[in-house]
């Protein structure tokens, strides 16, 4: 099993807000509690009614946004973004919010989610003429709304939704209205709040406790609401019969544990998570240990429900960097150890049971249980608070391709071998639907059981993919040789 410290990503976080003076001051606050769902990039586009003012910029809000900057992002309205790039590269030029000047006016994007026939479209609309500026499926969104009129009827951000697959949250700003829209399956979570005579949109509940907002509600999968000086307007252009498919990866993993979604808390999801651990799998140990920060909760379930006592005997260096140079074995070696040590006093002579949230390549759990081993520990065993990953997402979740997945190509025994744990177990997959306590028919669990709910062509989409490489390859030739014929070069 080749080593990978890969770990499934995060993937953006948007944020919104409707008639404050110091919106752009409140759309920062927001990011700065949305930065656990994207570190790459950052920005905010704001309007006074008149005029757009736009920053971006790569690495950490705080990095990005200073004072200055902010103050001169004037405007009543705002749109932010913080970035972790399933499509397109990490460069300055796909950093969110997007804008474009077109004959409806200026309009700015932010997008949490990934399109499916993302590759269709753009292939569709360069053929028409379009010119895009960036490698993200978030402008094929404001090129469908530019659209010229077709038999008479403006394409409008409904008729541009009607096209689009996939999931999406979305936040829209127009020069006087700020807009939220969720996907029909509602795979991504998008919350309305107010703090006084604004409004608030945000991915997570967590930003409007920053700025001091009250939670109003969810959106509802398939809503487009539209805040203007109107108040609100709700309109639900997709039909009621659709099925819901929530990533319940936002439960176990993405979300942070003082967010709530869908009237759910976080917290006592992956509380009960370990619960149901406890019950499915009962443990002769000593103590749990939890793998910070997203094994807290569910760890300290299973202490709570097997009444063995929870120990935090792995402290995590909060500023490590996302990235790390892997020169040689040294260097690799440290990159797995760097973000957690070890206090090995508790665990010395211990039966201990270890709970993460998910397992996709192994080798830092590999590497977590060789620690307690060093340091002394009896037994380790290995439990994890969700099914195991079998399949990659198309829905905006980075985790690899089927054949990188730890689970999808080797038993778990094998796996349990190569963690040189004691014994390992994974929360099944009925029992993590009843920790989170709503129907299994609500959420999507492709990455679990290969049940996707909307459907997408792998074959198609590279064969898409081939044919824009190969047009791309045989314009830059033709210009080769025109340049060559001028003597450009």
């Amino acid at each position: 099993m080749a080593p990978d410290t890969s770990r499934p990503k995060h993937y953006c976080g948007v944020f919104g807000v409707y008639g404050s003076a110091t919106a752009a001051e409140l759309t920062y606050c927001g990011l700065y509690a949305l930065q656990h769902r994207g570190q790459e990039s950052a920005g905010i586009v704001t309007s006074d009614g008149k005029q757009f003012r736009r920053h971006i910029g790569m690495g950490l809000v705080p990095n990005v946004f200073t004072g200055p900057i902010l103050h001169d992002l004037v405007g009543h309205i705002a749109v932010g973004h913080t970035r972790y790039s399933t499509t397109g590269s990490s460069v300055l030029q796909n950093a969110q919010p997007l804008v474009v000047n077109c004959a409806r006016g200026q309009i700015a994007i932010g997008h949490n989610g990934n399109l499916t026939n993302a590759s269709q479209l753009r292939d569709e609309l360069e053929e028409k003429g379009s010119i895009f500026q960036t490698t993200v499926d978030s402008e094929i969104i404001l090129h469908l709304m530019a659209q010229p009129p077709c038999n008479g009827e403006p394409n409008s951000l409904l008729s541009a939704l009607r096209r689009i697959e996939g999931a999406y949250s979305l936040v829209i700003m127009t020069n006087e209205e700020l807009i939220g829209v969720r996907d029909p399956f509602g795979f991504r979570p998008l919350s309305l709040g107010k703090l006084n005579d604004a409004w608030v949109l945000a991915s997570e509940t967590c930003a409007f406790d920053l700025i001091g907002a009250t939670l109003v509600r969810d959106l509802e999968p398939g809503e487009v609401l539209i805040i203007n000086k109107n108040g609100l307007h709700s309109v639900h252009p997709f039909p009621d019969n659709q099925r819901r498919a929530f990533c319940i990866f936002e439960y176990v993993y993405f979300a942070r544990p003082d967010s709530t979604i869908a009237n759910m808390s976080v917290y006592r999801a992956r509380v009960e998570m370990g619960r149901q651990l406890a019950r499915e799998y009962p443990i002769e140990a000593d103590i749990v240990v939890p793998v910070p920060d997203s094994g807290n909760y569910a760890a300290l379930g299973y202490s709570l429900e097997s009444d063995i006592p929870y120990e935090m005997a792995f402290v995590r260096n909060h500023y490590v960097g996302r990235s790390f140079l892997q020169p040689t074995q040294l260097i690799r070696d440290f990159n797995v150890r760097v973000k957690l040590n070890l206090i090995a006093d508790l665990v010395r002579g211990k039966r201990v049971v270890i709970v993460d949230d998910s397992i996709v390549r192994g080798t830092t759990s590999q590497g977590r249980v060789a620690s307690l081993k060093r340091a002394g520990a009896k037994e380790v065993h290995v439990l994890v608070s969700c099914p195991p990953h079998v399949n990659p997402c198309v829905y905006g979740i980075d985790f690899p391709e089927r054949s990188k997945l730890m689970a999808a190509t080797h038993t778990i025994d094998e796996i349990r071998q190569y963690l040189n744990a004691d014994s390992l177990g994974y929360l099944s997959l009925d029992g993590m639907v009843r920790a989170v306590g709503a129907p299994k028919n609500s959420f999507c669990l492709a990455c679990y059981n290969g049940d996707y709910p909307v459907p997408f062509s792998p074959t198609l989409e590279k064969h898409v993919m081939e044919r824009r490489a190969a047009r791309s390859e045989s314009f830059s030739a033709t210009f080769e040789k025109q340049a060559r014929q001028t003597r450009l070069l």
